[in-house]
């Protein structure tokens, strides 16, 4: 590092913070920290008129003129780095694009664990010591002490608590050995003990692969030993084996000594399919935002020591700090989880993509449905197609029958809308062969709102433009976005008519309902609502899986990422509400989501079916996922795009303007719209461009704030981003209102 002063020259570091700030802020670094800076630390400095002490990341050290405003950094937060080079580029692009800080997504990406610059806790291990080899077989044990040691020699060394448990004894006990001498205590650091503890779990070998997965299989793993970057997208129906080519993939990662990440959905983050990674690789981690912080923290430095090869978990598992990355996969490609929706708004998939171009490394994106927007890249040869068109051991797809609701009788006539005769007749048939029934209804709740039969009042939630839904159980009215609650009235609040209907249904219904079908069967309901309780979600799946339960009622949580042989039918109940979604991605949504419903069925020796209880049969996306017919659906429903000027035929972007000033937010929203549109004139080159507002959003009240909105449509995703910066860097900000950029946003409500 060259000295920190060279004639009128300074030493200065680079720091970005927390904030919206497009740009960092450089600060004199004084003589006695100048060898302690680097790139990536952390140091505390002070910002704005009042010199707050501000921790921020250094993200450069430079040298440039003097300049007597410049102010000196306070201290430096950490010993080494938490952010890597490479990370800081990526981070740096990810700001730029989504036009955000660059502060602010460092600070999502570290950690509070990291930041904290907490140590690994110590586990205490013991083992045999020499008094116990030589004088054991002439000394009398107690039971207690027996079983201590029969455990100790089929597990040792091992962690003083896992001892306690394995033989049903108090540490007291073994710290009594510890103590005359019979047993040694050596203090690890945790993550070698949990090294340890993965070493002990049988591992499965590689299972035989059909003739599609073999080919698709060394596809990729031919692109894994060239280590050269490539975006594969895996088009493969469901229980077509993808999970098994990915494992493939990721061994061969391995065995080039590099390391793999696996992102899969939310909803997919099962312990099922964390347990089918672990049956196969012995050194992997899961990053998970609903990890204890000190055991994400602990993972993620784990990762970053190189101590790991499989890193799985969401979408934020993009971030994690692979020193020897080799591999990145992404199963359901297509799920809109990996579509952040708070600062920084970025995309998974696609970062991903960006990621594994800067390290020139394969990615692959699998999905039985994949997204539009990937589709259309392999169609350009931007992405290399790889395709398994049929199901592991040639068992066929589900059979769906679709169920007009507006003609077909119901099971009993309290449940017209909601059972029908034929849904009822089937579940009967797969029942009787001892299979199991999954019944999805995305709708959580009992009822889905309360109104007035005589002036049509719904019952909104106070703070959002939104219906209530009726929570039988809890005897409670509960608004899903913001999450207010009130008890319902009993009479109507606007005309006071008391004969307040109760309309709609949600799962906790259903199960009710399913209940007085079904009472000989054991019937479980899965959401949100019923798994609040640590473990609760496992207990349930696991439950299911030992055949402890004949019918599972659920929302999307049992939708994907689940396999159960035993499953003969899959019921879907009133899949419409999501066709009429004021979005253009609602067709693919709903074809997505029914889709992979279907394919939760027929994946064992006995045939499954599959029911769709449907007012608009004749639907297009409807009708496709009836016939598993992905080519068709795509074929026609990306013409309306390319008329419409929508993605994947353009660019997109969204500012929503929010304030609890509806006057505010409409008067700013008037004037940013004229601004976007006289910045057209201002940028050359700009191609086909399309404004659509300002306006009212869909949901124009949501948590108290009124909310304006902006879409732009431009064959470039730069032209968006001169056209915004052009037009916001000349609105006056206003107290109270917040302006949102949102590039590439798959929320439009």
């Amino acid at each position: 590092m060259d000295n920190p002063v060279q004639d009128d020259l300074v030493f200065v570091a680079d720091i970005v913070f927390d904030r919206p700030l497009r740009k960092p802020f450089s600060y004199l670094i004084p003589t006695d920290l100048f060898n302690l800076i680097s790139k990536g630390k952390r140091v505390r400095v002070p910002l704005g008129k009042g010199n707050k002490p501000t921790i921020g990341f250094c993200v450069e050290t430079r040298h440039i003129p003097s300049d007597p405003k410049l102010k000196s950094i306070f201290a430096i937060m950490d010993e080494e780095p938490l952010v890597s080079t490479h990370l800081l580029e990526f981070t740096k692009w990810i700001a730029d694009y989504y036009l955000c800080g660059w502060g602010q997504v460092l600070q999502a990406v570290v950690p509070a664990w990291v930041r904290s610059g907490a140590t690994t806790p110590k586990v205490f291990i013991v083992d045999f010591s020499d008094k116990f080899h030589i004088s054991s077989a002439t000394k009398k044990f107690s039971p207690q002490q027996t079983r201590i040691f029969e455990q100790l020699h089929l597990h040792h060394p091992i962690a003083i608590k896992d001892l306690c448990i394995k033989s049903s004894c108090n540490p007291s006990v073994v710290n009594r050995l510890v103590e005359t001498d019979w047993l040694i205590k050596t203090a690890i650091d945790e993550d070698q003990a949990f090294f340890g503890a993965l070493q002990t779990i049988p591992l499965d070998p590689s299972i035989h692969l059909n003739d599609e997965q073999i080919s698709v299989s060394k596809t990729i793993t031919d692109q894994v030993h060239s280590g050269k970057f490539c975006t594969f997208l895996l088009h493969g129906v469901t229980g077509s084996g993808k999970t098994e080519v990915y494992l493939e993939a990721i061994e061969a990662t391995i065995k080039n000594g590099r390391q793999a990440i696996v992102m899969v959905p939310e909803i997919s983050l099962t312990p099922q399919t964390v347990y089918r990674f672990k049956k196969r690789f012995s050194k992997i981690v899961v990053l998970h935002s609903n990890l204890r912080e000190a055991e994400r923290g602990k993972n993620w430095k784990l990762v970053a020591e190189g101590k790991v090869d499989v890193v799985i978990g969401p979408r934020s598992t993009v971030f994690a700090p692979c020193p020897n990355l080799g591999l990145i996969v992404i199963d359901e490609e297509h799920e809109n989880s990996f579509k952040q929706d708070n600062t920084p708004r970025y995309h998974g998939r696609d970062i991903a993509v960006k990621r594994a171009r800067m390290l020139d490394i394969p990615i692959v994106l699998g999905s039985a449905t994949p997204s539009f927007e990937s589709w259309h890249n392999a169609c350009k040869n931007n992405y290399k197609m790889l395709t398994l068109s049929k199901r592991v051991r040639d068992l066929p797809m589900p059979p769906v029958y679709l169920v007009d609701m507006k003609t077909s009788p119901p099971a009993s006539p309290s449940l017209r809308g909601m059972i029908s005769e034929d849904l009822q007749k089937g579940m009967k048939r797969a029942l009787s062969q001892n299979g199991q029934v999954m019944l999805f209804l995305n709708r959580r709740g009992f009822h889905t709102f309360i109104q007035c039969p005589t002036c049509k009042t719904v019952e909104n939630c106070k703070h959002c433009d939104l219906a209530m839904t009726f929570h039988k159980r809890k005897n409670i009215l509960l608004c899903h976005h913001c999450g207010d609650e009130k008890k319902p009235a009993t009479r109507c609040e606007t005309c006071k008519t008391e004969t307040i209907q109760f309309k709609g249904m949600g799962t906790e219904k259903l199960e009710e309902e399913i209940t007085k079908l079904f009472p000989d069967k054991v019937i479980r309901r899965m959401d949100s609502d019923s798994t609040t309780k640590p473990g609760s979600h496992e207990y349930i799946l696991n439950a299911f899986r030992e055949g402890l339960i004949n019918i599972l009622v659920g929302t999307q949580m049992i939708a994907k990422g689940l396999d159960f042989p035993n499953v003969l039918l899959v019921g879907v109940i009133n899949p419409d509400t999501g066709i009429h979604i004021p979005d253009f991605r609602a067709s693919e949504r709903t074809f997505q989501l029914l889709s992979q419903v279907a394919g939760r069925t027929g994946r064992g020796d006995k045939p499954g079916m599959v029911y769709f209880q449907t007012y608009y049969p004749e639907h297009p996306a409807i009708v496709s996922a009836a016939k598993h017919d992905f080519i068709s659906f795509v074929d026609e429903e990306i013409k309306h795009r390319q008329s419409l000027f929508f993605p994947p035929f353009c660019r997109l972007a969204r500012i929503v303007i929010r304030s609890k000033s509806a006057e505010s937010a409409a008067t700013f929203s008037d004037e940013l719209g004229e601004q976007l549109r006289l910045a057209t004139t201002e940028i050359k080159g700009s191609g086909k461009l399309k404004i659509l507002g300002p306006t009212e959003a869909p949901v124009f009240k949501l948590k108290e704030y009124h909310r304006f909105h902006v879409q732009l449509h431009a064959e470039k995703h730069t032209v968006l981003h001169q056209l915004i910066q052009v037009a916001l860097g000349k609105m006056k900000p206003i107290s109270g209102l917040e302006v949102i950029v949102d590039i590439d946003p798959y929320n439009l409500l």
